[in-house]
């Protein structure tokens, strides 16, 4: 089957309007600016010529950030982009700029900043007015064309924000130095206390528990977002009844985390027939999605599940987690050459809102046999009535009751049912698959990357998947080979998925660097090869010479400039995240991965810097609740003291103790794989004990259990495991 889908909607509808005109995104690398060189509207990519132009004709820049797999920039873009008026206003009073938010978050971050000062929300499309210089004085989302509902229309807004530049100057400098203030407080805030402690990891695990939907799972109301940070927070909590304090939180804990993963795996938030979950839900029950499918999601998703299954042996943990492998293997990797893709489009075209992952009551009966129908209608809810807006027939496949329960109103066994079901998901599938297909964007991201090969090698070992492993460490090979120069540093794109333009060498923001280091780290871990440990250390290394604050502390997102360079626009501020949103913020994750290093090099400066960066933000992460549990998972890895298990050996032995270090999640412990031949080579703080272990001369394989500077004698046995695990866990 094709992987390669035409490029969709966002590439159609203007080609023949415009007799053939192309503006210079034809020269672009992204998928997203390539779907508007047909567009009558003058873009530029962002860069210094388009900063040049607007400088040298004093007009305004209109600045609009979107993404290949975002329904509402499609829809702006064929009302209003694609209007050949609106596209004349535009090219009158401004220089035009578009951003692809996935390849320069950098840029998309620090104008969100400034849209949410201006007009209290964001999103996706941010459409923003800025002066010559690049500083916002308006901005808003998406616009209608015309007047509606009390918005303006968008030729409207065009107009009087043209006329405000020529001829309130003042004021619109006045509104734009005000808004340049508010990017530069946004997520600079320092609220410094110091030594945090296990209280505030309590606070924030109290925060998501307080949010906490006990009926439908997940956290407040709709829309509803997956929040994979909070789900392994609390899963880390559940696993800690002895030492985290009352047991009620690790039960309330586990209640929470359970509860989501299993409503959200049977809503329609989760793709029934492929694996893979969308990127939100519309409403409380995760009934309808946006119906976009982004890497990262998925990747913090899939640990999620494998963690789920490691602490409590769920099988349909481990079920959800094999079907998104499934997903990812087939629609979002590159199986030759190793690599994830970035996303798959919500829907095909315009018209379509979601109907290639939708059904009708007939369109499932015209390929299903009626017993099959029977059973597939009853368990995925697919009803005369469905569940979208724009056409009320179309079902968003969703479970509401059990197997069984079907299996009895339809008189039949559980294993009949069953059958048919299976049978039905794969005759629904191979007739969803001659549907157009929503694009697929094989853009290879640097840090999206790093959290997928991680989700690979977590759940390739959990679950027992040599496959999965394997591949995850063909995709790391190729990240670092193709994007990490030690002496330049990473590029944010490994690959862009495109036959257009190379696109100019983005630089990797700090995002880029923790995910990869930690992936690195991972790779290590399972293999016992220390190019994989080094690599770690380099990326390390790399991400505190160019993004860690010596004077303030934490990390900055991106890299200061260099001599005689200059930042366009909002790329002067540099910004602390603390934030999940909705990636695991890059501070967290920096001084989670300083936390790793220094436990097997007792590099002191580490744990200072990874002290700072915590203390940095311990005044005022409470607020953030939810949108700060990777924070919280950081703060946990200091608080509770790092455990390596050791398993060495190659044998079937070796293999039975794997599995059972790997039981049980907890975000300070690590499980590592040696041979016997890899104890010559290792990181300082495990050459100092373990090579020098009693008993290491014999002939079978064991495991060793080590914390702080030392290590527990070796144990060979399944038992002789679980007792010293308790003991150091």
């Amino acid at each position: 089957m094709s992987n390669d889908p035409v490029l969709s909607h966002e590439a159609t509808g203007s080609h023949e309007q415009n007799g053939g005109h192309l503006n210079s995104l034809a020269k672009a690398a992204s998928a997203y600016l390539r779907s508007a060189m047909h567009q009558p509207v003058e873009w530029q990519e962002w860069g210094e010529a388009a900063f040049e132009k607007a400088l040298a004709e004093d007009k305004p820049i209109l600045l609009d950030i979107g993404a290949v797999w975002c329904h509402w920039c499609h829809v702006m873009d064929r009302e209003s982009y694609e209007n050949s008026l609106t596209a004349k206003i535009i090219n009158d009073h401004f220089v035009a700029v578009k951003v692809d938010r996935d390849e320069r978050p950098d840029v998309d971050t620090r104008y969100q900043a400034a849209v949410s000062a201006i007009s209290g929300q964001g999103g996706w499309p941010l459409t923003a007015f800025l002066t010559p210089e690049g500083k916002p004085y308006f901005g808003g989302t998406y616009f209608p064309p015309a007047d509606q509902h009390g918005r303006p229309g968008f030729q409207r807004v065009l107009l009087t924000m043209a006329e405000a530049f020529q001829n309130r100057r003042e004021e619109v400098n006045e509104s734009a130095g005000s808004v340049m203030a508010a990017i530069e407080h946004n997520e600079s805030f320092m609220g410094r206390s110091a030594n945090p402690g296990p209280e505030l990891v309590a606070k924030i695990v109290a925060s998501a528990l307080k949010q906490f939907d006990a009926r439908s799972g997940g956290f407040g109301s709709q829309p509803k977002f997956p929040h994979s940070g909070a789900i392994d927070l609390l899963l880390d909590a559940a696993s800690r009844v002895s030492s985290a304090g009352p047991e009620d939180v690790s039960a309330a804990a586990k209640n929470a985390a359970m509860v989501t993963l299993l409503k959200m795996s049977k809503g329609g938030i989760y793709d029934h027939l492929a694996g893979g979950f969308h990127r939100y839900s519309v409403d409380e029950q995760w009934v309808v999605p946006h119906f976009e499918k982004m890497a990262y999601d998925n990747s913090e998703l899939l640990k999620n599940y494998v963690h789920a299954f490691q602490t409590f042996v769920e099988p349909d943990a481990a079920r959800v987690a094999r079907e998104m492998i499934l997903w990812i293997d087939e629609w979002l990797s590159d199986r030759e050459r190793g690599g994830f893709y970035a996303s798959q489009d919500a829907d095909f075209s315009l018209e379509d809102d979601g109907d290639y992952f939708t059904w009708t009551l007939e369109e499932a009966a015209a390929v299903l046999t009626a017993p099959e129908l029977a059973v597939a209608s009853a368990y995925y809810d697919i009803g005369e009535i469905g569940d979208m807006h724009h056409n009320p027939a179309k079902n968003v496949l969703h479970v509401r009751g059990t197997l069984e329960g079907v299996a009895k109103a339809n008189g039949i066994p559980f294993e009949v049912a069953k059958d048919r079901l299976a049978t039905a998901k794969a005759k629904l599938y191979a007739a969803r698959l001659k549907r157009p297909t929503p694009y697929v964007d094989k853009t290879i991201y640097v840090g999206w990357n790093g959290m997928m090969i991680s989700a690979y090698l977590e759940a390739g070992r959990v679950l027992e998947i040599p496959e999965v492993r394997a591949f995850a460490l063909k995709s790391l090979d190729r990240v670092l080979a193709e994007a990490w120069e030690p002496k330049v540093g990473l590029a944010h794109v490994v690959a862009y998925g495109e036959s257009g333009g190379a696109g100019a060498r983005v630089a990797g923001i700090l995002d880029d660097y923790v995910f990869l280091g930690h992936a690195a780290l991972d790779a290590w871990e399972l293999t016992g090869e220390m190019r994989y440990y080094s690599a770690a250390m380099a990326l390390m290394e790399s991400a505190l010479l160019k993004f860690y604050d010596p004077t303030g502390c934490a990390f900055f997102d991106t890299e200061a400039a260099v001599d005689g360079e200059v930042r366009l626009g909002a790329l002067v501020t540099r910004r602390k995240p603390l934030q999940d949103s909705p990636t695991p913020a890059g501070n967290s994750v920096g001084a989670a991965l300083l936390l790793r290093l220094e436990a097997l090099n007792g590099r002191e400066d580490y744990a200072v810097k990874a002290l700072e960066t915590l203390e940095t933000f311990a005044g005022v992460v409470e607020h953030f609740g939810l949108y700060a549990a990777s924070y919280g998972l950081a703060l946990q890895r200091m608080v509770v003291r790092a455990v390596q298990v050791c398993v060495i050996g190659h044998d079937a032995t070796a293999r039975r103790l794997e599995a059972i270090a790997l039981a049980r999640y907890a975000v300070n412990k690590s499980v590592i794989r040696l041979r016997k031949d890899q104890l010559g080579a290792l990181p300082p703080s495990l050459a100092e004990t373990l090579p020098h272990l009693p008993g290491l001369k014999g002939e079978g394989s064991f495991a060793v259990v080590c914390s702080g500077n030392g290590c527990l004698p070796p144990v060979s046995s399944v038992d002789e495991l679980i007792e010293a695990m308790s003991k150091a866990l």
